[in-house]
């Protein structure tokens, strides 16, 4: 009888440890959480306004990647709410994302952060004020799929663009016609006749992360690529 019951009780472990190791991916994503609450703790202080790049891992980014031969392909605003760090984006929809979440998305949790050269005299705290009312009045709006330059669905870099430029004054990076981008590659033509059949609109406005990025205007304050 003994022998029988820890022959049970053996049986019964060895199924439970069996379990635990065949769980489906996302039930074991819950460990990550602390994992980046420690990530998030050793982040530097950024300021309201400062603009984050990753390279996203949406099925896009390598295009994105390719037609404008920057890492970068996702970006966002960061904004503070009662002293937490927090990333304005476009999604779908556009939302704010808690910035560790938002890191922790990206391919292997590389980012880079810019700033304006001279935002303590430029981002006072009534326009910054302002840019969070006009951010908010995106939140809920469609992800804007074919880069179109209206306010009826929007894209990242075009969130940020607009946002700066309605609130601050400032147009940061170069806006470009979609013709000016490297369009040559498969992946690229690939998404394109996905987006826009036979059609592509050659001459649409369109503002890229590549070229927030570079601006003249901006400095890196952070990066871990």
């Amino acid at each position: 009888m003994k022998k029988t019951l820890i022959y049970a009780i053996s049986l019964i472990s060895y199924l439970v440890t069996s379990a635990a190791l065949t769980l489906p991916v996302h039930a074991q994503k819950k460990p990550m959480v602390s994992k980046q609450s420690k990530t998030h703790s050793k982040l530097p202080l950024f300021n309201d306004g400062d603009m984050i790049f990753q390279s996203s891992i949406s099925p896009q980014c390598k295009a994105i990647q390719l037609a404008t031969r920057s890492p970068y392909s996702h970006c966002g605003i960061i904004f503070y709410e009662r002293g937490k760090p927090y990333v304005l984006e476009a999604v779908q929809p556009v939302t704010v994302t808690k910035l560790e979440h938002w890191i922790a998305r990206g391919e292997q949790q590389h980012y880079a952060v810019k700033r304006l050269k001279n935002a303590n005299q430029v981002l006072a705290s009534s326009t910054l004020a302002k840019m969070k009312a006009i951010g908010k009045n995106f939140i809920g709006k469609n992800y804007d799929a074919t880069f179109e330059w209206s306010d009826d669905k929007i894209y990242c870099s075009e969130l940020i663009w607009k946002i700066y430029q309605r609130g601050a004054g400032i147009e940061v990076g170069k806006l470009e016609k979609l013709q000016d981008f490297d369009l040559t590659s498969p992946e690229v033509k690939t998404k394109l006749k996905e987006r826009y059949g036979n059609t592509v609109p050659l001459n649409e406005t369109v503002i890229s992360p590549a070229s927030i990025f570079n601006s003249p205007l901006l400095i890196t304050v952070a990066s871990n690529y």
